[in-house]
């Protein structure tokens, strides 16, 4: 009997986090639900409730989204730029994150706070001078001014992860390379990157999505659908005297499919790259 008793104590603790779990993906999933189901209602019943589930589900919506609009381009230019952004950032953010991690550079932390306030600042704060940067470089309406910019606004983030990840790869890795006649580049290679395959993910991950639904920049830096992503696609789904709230729902849960698959893919190594260093041996 008195065994049992941290049993029934635990028991209550036990449910009540169960039942935290439950609110927190119910507040989380909610939304996308909600889109879910708008997205299948006949157009009688998108401004009415009830009922809350469609009575006859209809994909006449779907249709439209891919019928009445270019939304195959706008997701193949959010594809490149999210993918080329991406890229961009996890070369230029890893070599700079080894450099902070391995080598004997001065003033690391006031290097990595200095990179890191860039972040810092609100995107409205910034939105102007880069326009007028943007349009003197002749780039106005590419795909080659939003990857610029994401990078550059993906970088910290990039540099702070991989930072605190390469710190956690032993040093006499680094230094048992560096005895074998490796550079310092070869041993970022050839031993650093291997192991660091987890983070690499985290972040490649974090930084697809954050470049996938950006709004204020895609919407200040492009004009027409040669370079329109898809924030900026759906926003501008609305006519003149009506909302199609049927079409953006449906093409939201088009957009959203693709990311939610991405990380169920890589979920292990997204949660082995966010916790590398959390716990010490």
């Amino acid at each position: 009997m008195r065994r049992s008793a941290p049993t029934r104590r635990s028991a209550p603790k036990k449910l009540g986090f169960y039942l935290l779990l439950i609110l927190a993906a119910a507040y989380c999933l909610g939304p996308f639900l909600w889109q879910a189901v708008t997205s299948v209602k006949p157009s009688t019943e998108l401004t009415s409730l009830p009922p809350i589930l469609p009575t006859n589900a209809t994909g006449t919506h779907y249709v439209s989204v891919f019928e009445g609009h270019p939304f195959l381009r706008i997701i193949a230019n959010s594809f490149v730029v999210a993918s080329c952004t991406t890229v961009l950032s996890l070369l230029v953010g890893s070599l700079a994150a080894f450099a902070l991690a391995k080598l004997g550079i001065r003033r690391k932390g006031l290097i990595l706070a200095f990179i890191l306030s860039a972040s810092m600042f609100p995107p409205i704060a910034t939105v102007s001078p880069l326009y007028i940067i943007i349009r003197a470089l002749g780039l106005r309406d590419t795909l080659a001014a939003l990857v610029m910019t994401y990078t550059t606004f993906s970088l910290p983030l990039t540099i702070w992860v991989l930072t605190n990840f390469f710190r956690n790869i032993p040093d006499e890795l680094y230094l048992a390379s560096s005895v074998d006649g490796c550079t310092p580049f070869q041993s970022f290679y050839k031993v650093i990157l291997p192991l660091s395959a987890p983070g690499l993910f985290a972040t490649a991950i974090l930084v697809f999505i954050f470049s996938w639904n950006e709004f204020l920049f895609a919407l200040t830096f492009t004009s027409t659908v040669a370079s329109r992503t898809i924030p900026v696609g759906i926003a501008l789904f609305p006519g003149l005297h009506e909302i199609p709230w049927g079409e953006i729902a449906a093409a939201s849960v088009v957009v959203t499919i693709p990311l939610v698959a991405l990380v169920f893919v890589f979920q292990k190594r997204i949660v082995e790259g966010l916790t590398a260093g959390a716990v010490k041996g």
